[in-house]
């Protein structure tokens, strides 16, 4: 569980899997279809998300029989936080859930302080964990 969205999740569910079948000798290609119906998700949220995952070098595609994709490097090499990235982010700044007036302008609402540790913790969780913690 993420607090990002669907396609973001979609992003690490789609690369999780690669790096299950990732080798350094040779990684197994997996087409969309294959990664949509091995983690029951829909293929063109997948479709969608190996095109910009390919885009922004985390994983390489090939078209045609045979074809498919594979992670660009090392899963070691790749954060959760690369992976999300191209499709959320988690916010610099909290938005105040009591409105405007509070944190920023005046007084930090009572949640201040445990939002933002929130924000910090899943942010280093991200930055820290690679798609190596989904090899087997």
């Amino acid at each position: 569980m993420t607090p990002y969205g669907k396609v973001a999740q979609a992003a690490i569910s789609s690369t999780s899997l690669l790096a299950e079948h990732y080798s350094a000798t040779g990684s197994q290609r997996l087409n969309s279809r294959e990664i949509a119906e091995r983690r029951q998700l829909s293929q063109a949220i997948v479709g969608k998300v190996l095109t910009t995952l390919s885009q922004v070098g985390i994983v390489t595609g090939s078209p045609g029989p045979g074809g498919g994709y594979t992670l660009a490097r090392a899963p070691r090499l790749i954060t959760l936080s690369e992976v999300v990235a191209p499709f959320d982010r988690l916010e610099d700044t909290l938005m105040c859930p009591f409105g405007k007036g509070w944190c920023g302008t005046g007084p930090q609402c009572p949640l201040h302080q445990k939002l933002d540790q929130l924000r910090h913790q899943v942010s280093d969780f991200l930055t820290k964990t690679t798609l190596a913690s989904f090899q087997t």
